[in-house]
């Protein structure tokens, strides 16, 4: 693999991560057309460390809050060990999820679950999905009109503390649909989560943290594909160059989400769903 391609190819994927045009459909559509990885070279290792790239820039942009996740996660651990020992001793049991923070991290867990098993049962499809060109312009037409639902919905008023433990459910199981390549990711959690009635940048938030779980474990997944694998320069720089656009579209999609202005990605990924079914059904 070339520099160039591994720029081009990190730059895609931290773009195409955050901002809601599908980082795994573009992908597909970079490979197809240029024929990267096909057959010449295992991607599988370079793949990890593009999604590390995204990894780093989801720290950067919400450190705060995540350090504030971790902590409130192992002082949760603390209280149930405590409520045993109390119970134990016929002692007074406390409240475990008593602030919005832990309640946040029981929600991401529960998101969890159901993503996990949509992405194993719809590996097969995605992989073969991936592979052609007319399947990701088809889902991104799909991503296209999320969008357009998600610029029209209402501005909710959930919270951290207000949210529910079902829409924990909806966001997961919409983040695992949104594994097949042209279906974005943010845009389709986000969409269901302004849906379900959050606050537009609690929204952004959610969506964004409730992905890292789901991206370190497709990464655990992938290692051992990985196995055997050289480490080449340019994959370095694809994962810096993720990093770095990741961080960008992360600011840039905020504020895109709280000025309505989601109707622009909309038109770009129909434009371009629309292209590649022309394309595909040509050549």
């Amino acid at each position: 693999m070339s520099i160039l391609q591994a720029v081009l190819l990190g730059l895609l994927q931290g773009l195409a991560e955050f901002l809601p045009i599908s980082s795994s459909g573009h992908l597909a559509i970079f490979q197809n057309l240029f024929h990267v990885g096909n057959g010449t070279e295992d991607l599988f290792l370079f793949d990890i460390l593009l999604h590390l790239g995204t990894l780093i820039s989801i720290f950067v942009a919400f450190h705060k809050d995540i350090w504030k996740l971790i902590t409130e996660f192992f002082a949760m651990l603390h209280d149930i060990v405590m409520n045993i020992v109390n119970k134990i001793n016929g002692k007074e049991s406390v409240r475990i999820i008593r602030t919005g923070y832990r309640k946040f991290v029981v929600m991401v867990i529960i998101s969890t679950i159901p993503t996990g098993i949509i992405g194993i049962l719809l590996k097969d499809i995605t992989e073969a999905a991936s592979a052609t060109l007319i399947m990701p312009g088809i889902f991104l037409l799909m991503t296209a009109a999320l969008l357009f639902i998600a610029d029209r919905a209402a501005e909710g008023e959930k919270n951290p503390k207000t949210a529910t433990y079902l829409d924990s459910v909806i966001l997961g199981v919409a983040q695992g649909i949104a594994t097949l390549p042209g279906i974005s990711r943010s845009g389709t959690t986000i969409t269901a989560a302004l849906l379900c009635g959050f606050e537009k940048k609690y929204a952004v938030k959610y969506s964004f943290i409730m992905s890292i779980p789901a991206v370190v474990g497709a990464c655990v997944l992938e290692i051992s594909d990985a196995k055997g694998t050289v480490l080449e320069p340019a994959y370095v720089v694809g994962m810096i160059v993720a990093a770095v656009s990741g961080l960008l579209a992360i600011k840039v999609m905020i504020k895109v989400v709280s000025n309505a202005k989601l109707i622009y990605f909309s038109i770009y990924t129909w434009i371009l769903g629309i292209s590649m079914i022309i394309y595909s059904l040509a050549v």
